[in-house]
């Protein structure tokens, strides 16, 4: 039976492995526990994480600025897939946006990530071609992901 609840920090090494096997394009600080843990601070109430028997074999990491929602690291372990349990992440993580006000939630999704972008396109999130993603790094990062290739 799957169960569904708020992620906390006791969560977080079964989530960073399942992560890390969906290729989620990790990096050293944002992800450490030290960031994740100031991240699930921040935002108490919109992470979640679906279990089976005590393991955690879903996991969505959910916030907001206080203006705009963003999905990061979404992702269901590949033997408990097909059983609904991305839907439901999503739908606690967006109920979770709407009680604190929130009205319009974004996500970044890698290209070559074909069954995470359909996924995403069957939950009525729309692909922008309006826009250029841009970001910088303020400090020194090491990406952890094996399919990376720096252009």
């Amino acid at each position: 039976m799957i169960e569904y609840r708020i992620m906390t920090m006791d969560d977080y090494s079964e989530a960073y492995d399942l992560w890390i096997i969906c290729g989620n394009g990790l990096n050293d600080k944002d992800d450490s526990p030290e960031g994740i843990e100031k991240y699930l601070k921040r935002n108490p109430s919109t992470s979640f994480v679906a279990t089976c028997d005590g393991k955690v074999v879903g996991v969505i990491l959910c916030g907001h600025d206080g203006r705009r929602g963003i999905i990061q690291h979404a992702c269901v372990s590949p033997d408990y897939r097909r059983l609904g349990i991305g839907n439901k992440l999503v739908e606690l993580a967006l109920e979770a946006l709407k009680k604190e006000g929130i009205n319009k939630v974004l996500l970044v999704a890698f290209k070559k990530n074909e069954g995470g972008n359909a996924f995403w396109e069957a939950q009525g999130f729309t692909l922008r071609e309006d826009l250029n993603y841009r970001n910088k790094a303020l400090t020194e990062m090491v990406r952890i992901d094996p399919d990376y290739v720096k252009e």
